[in-house]
């Protein structure tokens, strides 16, 4: 596989060491194939694929929309554009989605990106209000495209691609296999880069949980104790138990954080950003976690409320044992519940101990800074200030996150009330910010 320039500055920007299997492939075919359907597990790395192979579509000349990729959830659309972003290509990537000031959205409008990654309402709402000239787009990629039909987004989808009259490149992708794909995407003769079969099952143990109570919590409870604080992943069905399993842990001294499509924009970013930085490393949530979000490596992953579908549980697991990786899939079953058809894979029955002791409170606390990107704040300005003016060390300083209205760092647990002391009557870029710890 021989990369073209601008694919090659790209992946060297990223500092990755080399192309896996399936992107390698991917980007050798779409150099010769226009209509593609990309299946690979979550995990392995399908976004830098179709950006890599997206780039060679790309002519700098236009200074118009020229490629379209539709996600079924704000967190992916972010994560893509931060990732194009890394790839520091010179081309412009925006985003819109709910949650997110249209105002902002329809300014960026004024000087087109190149590529606009979105959810299917946001874009579906900004063409009927004509924010942007969809004649250029000749590009489109459907990320995740069964979670988009799953949502129901198909109508919304229908209507967009409806609007693209000067299409020549299509690209769908998915983690599992969907079936037919719908007249409406205009996919002929598509030709397939199937990457789920190659899936390494070796890698992930799966073992069985018994709760002698229907409820589950105590079992749940004593599980969390024995993994002390590897980051898990405890997923539920449905949104009110998200709620109600976080509480009750919280309740039992078991920091969490919870993540469900019920939560403000902010708080699910929030809730992220704590987990990614180590504040929490228990996280209670929906299958919108499943896949399309930009968290770390995952050991460990709990099915409190057992999955409904076969995708579902291949696409909770599959945050655990990416790549080269091993991990752990957990299943919790009350007495009266019994083994889905779907489970197939031997599961090894787990005992937990009668006694348990509570797992130590995390490393870091986020702290929470009102200024962002638009402030002119950048992580070196944020790196200085705590280490000067907070009187951190560097190890005692965790990971930074900047966005455009707020920043988070994670301090460490030890250090975090000096640092809020410190720095309450302090200014970053001769200006007075917001300071305080991310609840």
């Amino acid at each position: 596989m021989k990369l073209s320039k601008v694919q090659q500055k790209a992946f060297e920007a990223l500092a990755i060491k080399e192309l896996n299997n399936m992107q390698g492939s991917f980007i050798d075919i779409a150099k010769k194939e226009n209509n593609l359907i990309l299946l690979s597990p979550t995990g392995s790395g399908k976004t830098f694929a179709f950006l890599l192979a997206l780039l060679d579509k790309l002519n700098p000349k236009i200074k118009e929309i020229q490629a379209l990729i539709i996600v079924p959830s704000r967190e992916l659309a972010m994560q893509i554009e931060q990732v194009f972003k890394s790839m520091k290509t010179g081309c412009k990537i925006n985003s819109v989605y709910g949650g997110h000031a249209i105002k902002t959205e329809i300014n960026n409008f004024s000087e087109p990106p190149a590529i606009l990654v979105g959810t299917p309402g946001r874009i579906d709402d900004h063409l009927n209000r004509k924010n942007f000239n969809p004649h250029y787009i000749s590009t489109l990629i459907l990320d995740e495209f069964d979670k988009a039909l799953e949502f129901g987004f198909q109508e919304d989808m229908k209507l967009i691609i409806k609007r693209l009259s000067d299409l020549k490149t299509r690209y769908l992708t998915s983690a599992t296999a969907i079936g037919n794909v719908p007249r409406f995407v205009g996919l002929e003769n598509p030709k397939t880069v199937d990457f789920t079969t190659k899936q390494k099952v070796d890698s992930l143990s799966i073992f069985e949980i018994r709760s002698e109570e229907t409820d589950k919590i105590e079992a749940l409870f004593r599980l969390v104790c024995t993994l002390k604080n590897e980051p898990t992943l405890v997923f539920c069905n449905h949104r009110d138990a998200v709620k109600r399993i976080g509480k009750l842990l919280a309740k039992n001294d078991i920091p969490n954080s919870t993540f469900h499509g019920g939560l403000l924009q902010t708080e699910r970013e929030r809730a992220l950003v704590k987990f990614r930085n180590g504040s929490t490393t228990l996280l209670i949530t929906t299958d919108l976690a499943s896949r399309g979000l930009d968290i770390p490596e995952i050991k460990n992953v709990i099915h409190y409320q057992l999955p409904n579908t076969e995708d579902a549980f291949i696409h909770r697991n599959g945050r655990t044992a990416r790549m080269q990786a091993k991990g752990i899939s957990y299943l919790v079953f009350s007495e009266q519940e019994e083994v889905p058809d779907f489970i197939t894979s031997n599961m090894t029955i787990k005992m937990l101990p009668e006694e348990t002791f509570l797992p130590d409170y995390p490393q870091w606390i986020t702290v929470y800074i009102g200024g962002g990107k638009k402030d002119k704040i950048n992580k070196i300005d944020l790196v200085g200030f705590f280490l000067k003016v907070g009187k951190l060390k560097s190890n005692e300083l965790g990971k930074i996150e900047v966005f455009d209205k707020f920043s988070y760092v994670a301090i460490s647990t030890q250090k975090v009330n000096q640092v809020l002391k410190l720095t309450a009557k302090e200014k970053i870029k001769k200006k007075k910010f917001k300071i305080d710890i991310a609840l």
